[in-house]
């Protein structure tokens, strides 16, 4: 009762943080607040018992290799803003068609995503029914709510759906921090009992390393800072996502140190929902706020990407297919995919398809210092663009 106590303090402390005057008037945390929640988002519902099936007692150094690559990313995507926001260089023909390309390539991603949210909303909404073990029964929810989504957006769009944006980032951030309370105060009993584990990893050398790569799109969602240039000024877009990225780091490696030292391999099976057997044994109340953060936070992250990745895909056409009809096709291809791969497939997919926008991003930043004068920044820029078509050719699921 104590402990259950805890947490929904700790959740009902963050949320009225998060709706204060001084929160809501705050633009720079505005700014950050998209950023923030899109990175420990969906990823923070499947990653913990992912990294620690896989890497055992070495996840936390999964996770910060994972945070690394991802604030290199966001470097070059930074260094993007900058240049547009405020460089008056004209830009050359090579950075204005790499541009376009990495923009069709994040709608084709947002596509992925959008099958990933929706089908770990189906896994959630049914995890504590009968119809948990039931994969089918996921699919059939994930199918009708791919339906509602295009019918709201062919019929009046999405601005009604959005106006939830905030609430449900609220929502899950509190309940990040109520589960990282009652994470905090198991491991405490751990280590007071003596219990902590040191798993080996499973998997090693190369297949460790490819299936990190297959991970990139749980730590996503720092690139939102930069179609953000309506709201905020280029310098706001930059420190609010170099504040989100540190913060989200921050959350990450703390909740895997939390977990990865208190559940042994084969403890809990690994499945889509793993976290929520997890945290069954940490605290009754955890299952019933994870599911409410998962259903919130999984409809709104796939209705803003529905909407951005019709935009588009009906930009990138010359209008020639119209947004609602660029709806229809990220329906039909997010309906296939939940019929034809599992969670962890469509994962590793949506990281590869990430990874080819940050690789392009990455290379209109190597042009455009290279254009500065900025030889060094250039190289580096030109070795993430690398690392990013590494990561596409390489990436692979986890076996679940």
């Amino acid at each position: 009762m104590y402990l259950n106590a805890a947490i929904l303090t700790a959740v009902v402390l963050t949320g009225l943080a998060m709706w204060s005057p001084p929160a809501l008037r705050s633009r720079p945390w505005r700014a950050m607040v998209t950023p923030l929640a899109s990175i420990i988002g969906s990823g923070f519902l499947v990653l913990g018992p992912i990294l620690n099936a896989s890497y055992g007692a070495m996840a936390p150094l999964a996770m910060a290799a994972l945070c690394t690559v991802a604030y290199l990313f966001g470097w070059a995507i930074r260094f993007n803003i900058a240049a547009i926001g405020d460089d008056a260089r004209p830009r050359t023909r090579a950075e204005e068609r790499l541009e376009t390309l990495s923009s069709a390539v994040l709608g084709f991603a947002y596509m992925i995503s959008v099958a990933y949210y929706l089908n770990l909303f189906g896994a959630f909404a049914l995890s504590l029914t009968p119809a948990a073990a039931d994969g089918r029964s996921a699919r059939l929810l994930t199918t009708a709510v791919f339906a509602v989504i295009l019918l709201v957006g062919w019929g009046r769009g999405f601005k009604a759906l959005e106006a939830m944006e905030y609430f449900s980032v609220s929502l899950k951030l509190a309940i990040i921090m109520g589960l990282l309370v009652g994470m905090a105060a198991y491991f405490r009993d751990k280590v007071a009992a003596g219990g902590l584990v040191f798993t080996p990893p499973e998997t090693t050398g190369w297949p460790a390393v490819a299936l990190g790569f297959g991970l990139i799109v749980t730590v996503q969602g720092f690139e939102t800072s930069r179609y953000l240039g309506e709201s905020y000024t280029a310098r706001t877009r930059i420190r609010s996502m170099r504040w989100a990225q540190w913060l989200s780091s921050g959350i990450y490696m703390a909740y895997i140190v939390l977990l990865a030292y208190t559940f042994a391999r084969g403890e809990i099976a690994l499945k889509e929902t793993a976290i929520i057997d997890m945290m069954k044994v940490v605290a009754p109340i955890l299952p019933l706020l994870l599911v409410a953060a998962a259903l919130a936070a999984q409809f709104s992250a796939a209705v803003a990407d529905t909407s951005g990745s019709g935009g588009l895909i009906a930009e990138l056409s010359g209008h020639r297919l119209s947004t609602r009809q660029a709806y229809a096709v990220l329906t039909l291809v997010g309906v296939g995919l939940t019929w034809t791969a599992n969670l962890f497939e469509i994962i590793a997919y949506a990281s590869r398809a990430f990874a080819a926008y940050y690789a392009l991003q990455a290379a209109v930043a190597a042009l455009g210092a290279r254009g500065a004068g900025r030889n060094g920044a250039m190289l580096g820029f030109a070795a993430l663009a690398l690392l990013g078509a590494a990561i596409v050719l390489a990436g692979k699921p986890v076996a679940g």
